[in-house]
């Protein structure tokens, strides 16, 4: 299970983390509205956790605009505020479910994964784009009908890349994906790790499908 954790407070998101990973849950976290919103669009999560009090807006506007989004993905609200009309606000924004500070965490673990049965999560298992045919469940890649081999990374690259096709999206968002939340973006091993996949996927081949916008990130696509 996929879940985004939208906490401003790094040391209650380090806790939850740790627990929901411990509980076999891969946790992607957002500190703040901005973020929360980018990695909610384009990332495929079976839950979000939102709290309420974020820099930058609120967990209830950021509720709002993920509905508006078209986004179904069950949504828990976790904040201190726990006043009727407070909980209230949540649901009308499209929140599925609301668990107030402080909390035990097996309730937490409980409603998320009552969440995640509710609203099961269908992904598409293969893509294909101009030439390029992804298999997710095989983990294989062809282009133009040639086998391309790749390693666990590259393939992870390539999965959200197909998978957000013809979008940009950002390094955060990609490092997130493809390594883990202490990733330094800033590196320069994501720039060496789409060098290596672009050789197997556009060299060769017509048109190139890797685009890099700079400043803002990579985009698959024709």
């Amino acid at each position: 299970m996929r879940l985004l954790l939208v906490e401003d407070d790094p040391e209650l998101a380090a806790v939850i983390g740790d627990g929901l990973h411990n509980e076999h849950i891969e946790v992607s976290s957002a500190r703040t509205f901005a973020e929360g919103r980018d990695r909610a669009i384009l990332g495929s999560f079976d839950v979000i956790v939102l709290d309420v009090l974020l820099p930058g807006g609120t967990g209830f506007q950021l509720c709002r605009l993920i509905r508006e989004r078209g986004i179904e993905t069950p949504i828990l609200m976790l904040t201190a505020r726990d006043a009727v009309e407070d909980r209230v606000r949540g649901l009308e924004s499209g929140a599925d479910d609301y668990l107030t500070k402080p909390f035990a965490f097996a309730e937490l673990t409980a409603r998320i994964r009552a969440l995640a049965r509710r609203h099961p999560t269908i992904a598409p298992e293969y893509y294909d784009v101009a030439d390029l045919h992804v298999d997710i469940p095989t983990r294989t890649v062809e282009r133009g009908g040639q086998s391309i081999a790749l390693t666990a990374k590259e393939f992870a690259l390539l999965e959200f890349l197909v998978q957000h096709a013809g979008v940009v999206v950002t390094r955060s968002a990609i490092t997130a994906h493809v390594w883990d939340e202490n990733h330094d973006p800033f590196t320069n091993v994501l720039e060496v790790l789409v060098r290596r996949l672009r050789r197997k996927i556009d060299d060769g081949f017509d048109p190139k499908l890797i685009h890099t916008l700079r400043g803002a990130g990579y985009r698959l696509g024709i």
